[in-house]
């Protein structure tokens, strides 16, 4: 099994910016990709960004590209989510993900472990 617990997350104006953390712990050897998405009132879990745990590729959706940053900090076991320009659309509770495949996947099937969530407000 697999823990995830994220932070960072708040209110924050228009044009602001943010970082999320996730923490992992437990068989964090077994998940190889991991992941953001995010989950507005009424609509989908959707992805936001992806990350290979060596760093060696990343992935983003199409709507926070040049915005969003996904890193990763393989000694403490943490991924973040850096999130600048922020908008009122990027308003959601932010989810960590972690899978055990190799290849980096933005749909949700593909991974194992879930956190809690953090919620993100901006307002305009």
């Amino acid at each position: 099994q697999v823990q995830l617990a994220e932070s960072g997350g708040g209110l924050v104006q228009a044009g602001g910016s943010l970082r999320l953390s996730c923490a992992a712990s437990g068989r964090t050897f077994s998940s190889y990709t991991m992941g953001w998405f995010r989950q507005a009132p009424g609509k989908e879990r959707e992805f936001v960004a992806g990350i290979i745990r060596s760093g060696a590729s990343t992935t983003y959706a199409d709507s926070v590209k040049g915005r969003f940053y996904i890193s990763g900090d393989n000694a403490k076991n943490t991924v973040y989510l850096q999130m600048n320009s922020l908008k009122p659309e990027d308003t959601a509770v932010y989810y960590c993900a972690a899978g055990s495949s190799w290849v980096l996947s933005t749909r949700k099937g593909a991974y194992d472990y879930w956190g809690q969530g953090t919620q993100v407000t901006v307002s305009s």
